[in-house]
């Protein structure tokens, strides 16, 4: 990880087709761009790798979570729950579509606790979006049994874990909608970008039209059709250059993961010397992406001293604990209620009442995992020279910490 160490002539190709037509979007001038049509190509090719009946790509996986909620109904006066360590994506997608996002705690899979999500179900409960973090997946059946439950929807984010999978299964294809990011950093990248799958013909459509100011798309995804328009909408098309770009790193994705898997055995091994260490639970190893290898130690201080070994050994982990990106009680703008608008939205009412306020406290379980954690980023490549290193930097670790 990420795509980008694999770019290559496939992509170079897929772009110089784009390039040759002169046409960069998506839509219409179809004498012009002789049957050329990356970003329909790079939907029906990832709809089929996955196994979904739809896919519709967007600009971002921010915005495929907000497509996803738009089309699913869900607005003002709803609460939608997800997990309190992911990307901060997640909830902005949320509180931009008008709902207010609910946290749970994770477990020792890094991911969604069903047992927390159960007790946050309410009334006001439209949605759940559970995020496949690190690459690796959620109890996604523990998860769905609950949503079926209560007859709420589900989102998966699986921005961080395209190509993985549960029981053979691809992520991403349990819920109604499973998002998928290909930022810069992601597995697969477009630059920018991200995908939205479904089963549902229904919600493919209307994601259609939202993505596109409400143009109606028929009778393909090729041309904007007869305009006859049934809702509002915005703009959240990708461009040709990302579908060219998708194209050539989709067809590469399962040697990514294969490689990241080999990688990650590697980087385990050298893991495995530190005393007292134990790994995340995965509710499916064969279906991890690899993305990512996570691991804990006994407790806040042993994890921080570790980590001071590795860094000057130059092998340092990520200790996500601080992390002002990704971790709940880090995200400052959410606790204090920041916001650009003027009434305050959307943390107050329109009569300047606090709508909703964060507690930094709320999710204990959650710091006790957080709080041991370290985590490598798992390369595509990877030479025998950086695996000497981290080797080398567990032996320092092992030896200096009892």
């Amino acid at each position: 990880m990420p795509g980008f160490e694999v770019f290559g002539d496939k992509e170079k190709q897929e772009i110089m087709d784009v390039l040759e037509t002169g046409v960069l979007f998506r839509y219409e001038f179809g004498e012009q761009r002789k049957g050329i049509y990356k970003v329909r190509t790079f939907e029906e090719n990832f709809a089929k790798y996955t196994g979904a009946g739809y896919a519709q790509a967007v600009t971002s996986g921010t915005v495929a979570l907000k497509v996803a909620l738009a089309v699913l109904g869900v607005g003002p006066g709803d609460e939608v729950i997800t997990q309190g360590f992911t990307f901060v994506a997640t909830w902005e997608a949320i509180f931009d579509i008008g709902a207010t996002p609910v946290f749970t705690e994770i477990d020792t899979t890094l991911n969604m606790d069903p047992v927390d999500l159960e007790k946050k179900i309410n009334d006001r409960t439209k949605a759940i979006i559970p995020v496949h973090m690190l690459g690796s997946g959620a109890r996604i059946d523990e998860i769905m049994a609950i949503a079926d439950k209560y007859n709420i929807p589900v989102i998966e984010d699986t921005a961080q874990a395209v190509g993985g999978r549960w029981r053979g299964r691809h992520l991403g294809t349990f819920g109604k909608c499973g998002t998928f990011s290909f930022d810069a950093v992601k597995t697969m990248t477009t630059g920018e970008g991200g995908m939205v799958i479904t089963d549902d013909e229904k919600i493919w459509r209307n994601m259609s039209e939202y993505h596109d100011h409400g143009h109606d798309h028929l009778p393909n995804p090729g041309g904007r059709g007869g305009e006859g328009r049934s809702f509002i909408g915005f703009n959240y098309r990708m461009m040709e250059l990302q579908g060219a770009i998708g194209i050539g790193q989709l067809a590469q994705l399962d040697y990514i993961v294969a490689s990241q898997k080999k990688n990650k055995a590697a980087m385990r091994d050298a893991v495995s010397k530190l005393p007292g260490v134990t790994f995340r639970t995965l509710v499916d190893e064969e279906g991890d992406s690899a993305t990512f290898l996570a691991f804990l130690l006994p407790s806040r201080e042993k994890a921080q001293a570790v980590n001071r070994v590795l860094q000057d050994n130059g092998a340092g982990a990520i200790f996500f604990a601080d992390n002002t990106w990704h971790y709940y009680p880090k995200w400052e703008h959410l606790l204090e209620g920041s916001t650009l608008c003027n009434s305050g939205w959307p943390f107050k009412y329109l009569d300047g009442r606090r709508k909703v306020v964060y507690d930094p406290e709320i999710l204990p379980n959650s710091a006790e995992i957080m709080n041991r954690l370290l985590v490598y980023q798992v390369p595509v490549r990877i030479s025998d020279e950086r695996l000497q290193q981290i080797n080398a930097a567990m032996d320092k670790a092992a030896s200096e910490i009892s």
